[in-house]
């Protein structure tokens, strides 16, 4: 666990998310260098979302190792039981936000109370994740 960086940032982007400002207010200050610092061997991994395959994203992910990754393959991919976890916590120990600037508030302090241990559990659960979605050809797996 000592290997993995215990500083979380998260970036909140408003409208339209092909009109964020990817490039320029989050990958090129805050995952660019936070990839270089674990280590020149880190790896990026994304959802595939059109707007992380932008000709303005991509000309800073070259400074990166990029996962490849399937499309549709949200099953794969650990963020995905970090939300329903974010998604839980909410709803136990909150009313439903006011609006959106409550819900990301919320969401941020809940993303900190998170354990470290099961964001790593995440991290770690990357390799089994990828050699269970090899031998399903593809297909889908329990994760």
């Amino acid at each position: 666990m000592d290997q993995h960086t215990s500083k979380d940032t998260s970036v909140p982007c408003s409208g339209q998310l092909d009109r964020c400002p990817l490039p320029n207010e989050i990958l090129q200050p805050l995952v660019v260098p936070a990839l270089q610092a674990i280590s020149p061997r880190a790896i990026l991994q994304d959802d595939n979302a059109p707007p992380h395959h932008s000709a303005a994203v991509n000309t800073f992910i070259q400074l990166v190792n990029r996962m490849v990754w399937p499309a549709n393959s949200p099953d794969q991919n650990p963020i995905e039981h970090m939300w329903d976890e974010l998604c839980r916590r909410i709803q136990q120990h909150h009313p439903p936000p006011a609006n959106l600037g409550q819900l990301l508030q919320w969401l941020q302090q809940e993303w900190n109370g998170v354990s470290r241990a099961f964001k790593c559990n995440l991290i770690h659960s990357m390799r089994q994740r990828c050699v269970e979605f090899l031998a399903h050809n593809g297909g889908h797996t329990r994760y």
